[in-house]
């Protein structure tokens, strides 16, 4: 999986399409991503003994990782990500830009 925890991504289809936020999780054996404040699902709590009034909590959902694309802050622009060498160090670079993610 190319996109990783603390990415800056760019929605690219569905509700929430041209949102640019922050990757806060990614499950990679699940190919899935939570981006911030992207998916909004309103999940039911039981009352329990730390909680006994229960309620409704929002909260982010997965969405699949082909469903965002990485953003080039500097260029304003969503880009695949490619792997190249440099100086010996594998590294992760914007394909449209050439720049070298951190």
């Amino acid at each position: 999986m190319k996109i990783k925890k603390g990415d800056k991504v760019q929605v690219i289809t569905g509700a929430y399409k041209g949102t640019i936020a922050d990757v806060t999780k990614v499950f990679p054996k699940e190919d899935k991503v939570i981006v911030e404040g992207v998916n909004i699902v309103k999940k039911h709590l039981k009352p329990t003994q730390e909680n006994p009034d229960g309620g409704i909590v929002e909260k982010e959902a997965p969405i699949h990782v082909s469903n965002v694309m990485a953003y080039d802050a500097k260029a304003k622009t969503a880009s695949k990500i490619g792997f190249k060498e440099e100086k010996g160090k594998k590294v992760r670079y914007f394909k449209k830009t050439g720049a070298v993610l951190k």
